[in-house]
C-alpha cells in the first residue's frame, strides 16, 4: 500500500519541483562583475528609483519588497501586489555568488512588463544605473 502511495505522489512532487524552476518564458539569468550583495543593492536602488519613485505606469499596481539581508547568500528583491504585499511575489530578482549570477523569474516575467524588468536588470547588473537604455 505504501508503494502505491509513493507512486501516486511522484506526479505531485514533479509538478511542485517544476513550479520552482527559474527557466521559462521571460525569465532571465545574467552575470554581474560584482558579488551578489553589492549587485543586488545597486539593482534594488535603481528599481526603486526607476520603477516606483518615478511613478512608472507599468509598475503602478506593484510594490518593491527588498530582502537584501539573506542568510542563504541569495539577496533578492520581490515585486508584490501593492494592495496585498503579503501575497506571493509576482517577480523575484535574486543574486548569488561572486561574481554574481542574477536571476529574475516569476509570473510577472511573462507579462508585458517582464521584458522591461529583464532589460533593466540586465543593464543594472552590468553597472549602468540609468533608468532607460
Amino acid at each position: 500500500m505504501s508503494s502505491l502511495r509513493s507512486a501516486a505522489a511522484l506526479p505531485v512532487l514533479a509538478a511542485l519541483l517544476t513550479a520552482c524552476q527559474t527557466s521559462g518564458p521571460g525569465n532571465l539569468t545574467v552575470k554581474s562583475p560584482d558579488a551578489a550583495l553589492p549587485a543586488m543593492e545597486r539593482i534594488a536602488v535603481a528599481a526603486s528609483n526607476c520603477w516606483f519613485k518615478s511613478r512608472d505606469r507599468g509598475f503602478r499596481g506593484y510594490r518593491l519588497a527588498p530582502e537584501l539581508n539573506s542568510f542563504s547568500g541569495r539577496p533578492r528583491i520581490l515585486i508584490v501586489p501593492a494592495s496585498r504585499p503579503q501575497d506571493r511575489p509576482l517577480a523575484v530578482v535574486e543574486g548569488q555568488g561572486s561574481p554574481a549570477t542574477i536571476s529574475a523569474y516569476g509570473p510577472l516575467m511573462s507579462d508585458p512588463v517582464g521584458s522591461r524588468i529583464a532589460a533593466d536588470v540586465r543593464r543594472w547588473s552590468g553597472g549602468n544605473n540609468a533608468c532607460t537604455s
